[in-house]
């Protein structure tokens, strides 16, 4: 906000039908103001260039661990785009994200839900400002087993069978994470329901990777993971883990009595059942390197890398088209 010089002729033309005691009031009310905009910013244009730009800086931002291989890929482009820069991304599961996002040293988080209205008005009350979130993407949730596995086509009353321990089977179910996942998140709200979970046939082990080689050597695991580990065939290291585990099919969401992997087709078309949003929160009151990446992030480029990544955009049109043989 200018400066408001306060000098003899700007009184005299303002105070036109106003008295002094009324005009100091209002002065007053205008330079309060311009300070708390100074403290709060917005995400639209106001800069500042002493702490950080879409150029040069620094900034950490915290990461659901589910999307390690896409957000590396992101990270790499900005960063060879804008040499100057620096994003740490800290992987880590979805809970520990939230509680990064009230503090001062993270930013920006990656993750699958957005905030609830409580929890936007906390930082509404607290910081002056909402987060700015966007959904960016689809993903889904890849269930995995071991290569050869009999069991690699499942209803999700199969699924649901195993974790709450009423199946006569002697199947368990491994995914990334053990506080706050947003794998067990999801298994908990819409798989479950808020339905029983047998803890003796549901466990959970640090990281994706870490599911895949678990999986790999044990054909009674059922491992679950963010699609984004293990659905892009142009990944050399993707590659080399099909060729030890396999993608099992789970039932449609559609009339016909079939089973579907999560290709991006599935996915987009909401045929295959576990899938769910990819959001950014930002929480950066001024036009710094943060909304910069997240710009990028929304941008054709950024989305590209997505799409690359066999997720599905979330700000561009994805053409699906039936494929000749």
């Amino acid at each position: 906000m200018a400066f408001l010089e306060y000098t003899e002729v700007t009184k005299k033309i303002i105070l036109r039908g106003m008295t002094e005691k009324i005009f100091v009031r209002i002065l007053t009310l205008l330079i309060v103001a311009g300070f708390f905009y100074s403290l709060t910013g917005c995400r639209s244009g106001n800069t500042r260039p002493d702490l950080d730009s879409a150029d040069s800086g620094t900034i950490r931002i915290s990461v659901d661990e589910s999307f390690r291989p896409l957000i590396d890929s992101e990270i790499r482009v900005y960063e060879a785009l804008h040499p100057k820069t620096k994003i740490i991304a800290e992987y880590k599961p979805e809970g520990e994200c939230f509680k990064d996002l009230d503090s001062d040293s993270t930013r920006m988080i990656i993750v699958t839900r957005s905030l609830t209205t409580e929890e936007e008005r906390y930082y509404k009350e607290k910081y002056y400002s909402y987060p700015v979130i966007s959904r960016i993407a689809f993903d889904a949730i890849a269930v995995v087993v071991k290569k050869g596995a009999p069991d690699s086509i499942f209803y999700k009353a199969d699924l649901k069978s195993i974790i709450n321990g009423d199946a006569l089977s002697d199947k368990k179910v491994i995914f990334d994470g053990a506080k706050g996942s947003s794998v067990f998140r999801y298994i908990q709200d819409s798989l479950m329901k808020g339905g029983n979970i047998d803890t003796s046939r549901v466990f959970a082990v640090d990281g994706s990777e870490e599911v895949l080689k678990r999986v790999e050597e044990n054909s009674k695991l059922i491992g679950m993971v963010g699609v984004s580990w293990i659905g892009n065939p142009e990944d050399t290291t993707q590659t080399s883990f099909l060729e030890r585990v396999s993608i099992a099919s789970l039932e449609c969401r559609c009339p016909e009595d079939v089973f579907v992997k999560p290709y991006q087709a599935n996915i987009a078309l909401g045929r295959y059942p576990f899938t769910r949003g990819l959001y950014f929160i930002l929480r950066e009151n001024y036009s710094g390197l943060g909304s910069a990446f997240g710009n990028f992030l929304e941008s054709e480029r950024g989305q590209l890398i997505i799409n690359r990544a066999y997720l599905v955009p979330g700000k561009v049109n994805l053409s699906i088209r039936k494929a000749e043989y």
